[in-house]
């Protein structure tokens, strides 16, 4: 099981470090604002998503698909070609 590109050892390894490092009271406390710090990334990605699908599913509405935009040669107007 790696968790990127780590194996169960290096975890280990790394928790054992953090432990000597920090100390057995500090851990929780880094536990948590590490924690804290997860879950507010993952809200503003999740509002992020919302956010952008709303806006592509109201650029849907706004044409229907039975309902086309007119091309500017269907209305008469001149096209000018490209340089």
């Amino acid at each position: 099981m790696d968790f990127f590109g780590v194996g169960p050892m290096e975890i280990l390894l790394i928790l054992v470090v953090a432990l000597i490092i920090f100390g057995p009271g500090k851990l929780p406390e880094i536990g948590r604002v590490m924690g804290r710090a997860m879950r507010t990334l993952k809200k503003a990605s999740f509002d992020l998503t919302a956010q952008v699908t709303k806006e592509i599913e109201g650029k849907e509405n706004d044409h229907p698909p039975g309902q086309t935009r007119k091309s500017r040669t269907q209305t008469g107007e001149s096209v000018k070609p490209r340089k």
